[in-house]
């Protein structure tokens, strides 16, 4: 069983916090269990985490939450303002309200779980992270994303995959329209198992009849003068 330290944020400071997540919680060996109390839309909580240490933060956070995450399974309870799970490595970030812009940008790998909505630029620079979020995204998410998979339950906003490189995207509601050089792409039976892997994991019925695969038409990734207007 988990050992519980309980870090109240009413009585400590975001620097304290996290000098405690990265220096003093690693000696102590694995088997840890946080929770980080009274977060009250704080910014930058449990950034730069490096162990197999589960985090819990009860209740709604600011800004860069989680961020270059590796290992560690952080789960916030409550919304979160811009770029959460920001360059994310390895481990999970999941979020149990909503998301602002940028969640998960430049994310390199791991799990990063948004159970509601998203907002613009969800996985924008996604690198080999996947993403799963349980409600709709805004505009332009995915833009230049070049490895990794987002999938998401619910629509998607205008711009979809702008630039897109080698992510792929999956899409159970509408997709208002596609960006630059994304395409739709008939499902194979690859893409439903995948779709229901990530669906499972992230917790959600591994449901994927109605999903769209989203992909590059690899048309525009170089510089072509005669199509600038693509861009």
């Amino acid at each position: 069983m988990d050992r519980l330290i309980q870090l109240d944020l009413a009585g400590l400071t975001v620097r304290e916090l996290n000098q405690f997540l990265h220096q003093e919680l690693p000696s102590r060996g694995a088997g840890w269990h946080v929770d980080v109390l009274n977060p009250n839309g704080m910014h930058n909580l449990a950034v730069g985490l490096n162990a197999s240490v589960d985090v819990d933060i009860r209740g709604h956070a600011g800004y860069f939450i989680a961020g270059m995450n590796q290992q560690a399974r952080v789960t916030v309870h409550g919304n979160v303002g811009w770029s959460v799970a920001e360059n994310i490595m390895s481990g999970s970030v999941r979020v149990k309200g909503c998301a602002s812009e940028c969640a998960a940008a430049s994310g390199h790998g791991g799990l990063v779980v948004i159970e509601q909505d998203a907002s613009s630029r969800c996985g924008i620079s996604m690198k080999g992270c996947d993403i799963v979020v349980g409600g709709s995204v805004g505009h332009l998410s995915a833009f230049m994303a070049q490895a990794g998979t987002l999938v998401v339950r619910g629509n998607a906003g205008p711009g979809l995959g702008d630039s897109l490189y080698e992510a792929v995207i999956y899409v159970g509601g509408e997709i208002h329209s596609l960006g630059a050089d994304a395409r739709e792409e008939p499902m194979q039976m690859e893409d439903h198992a995948r779709v229901a892997e990530l669906l499972t994991r992230a917790g959600f019925p591994a449901e994927t009849g109605r999903f769209k695969r989203i992909a590059s038409a690899r048309s525009l990734y170089h510089w072509h003068a005669d199509a600038g207007d693509r861009y």
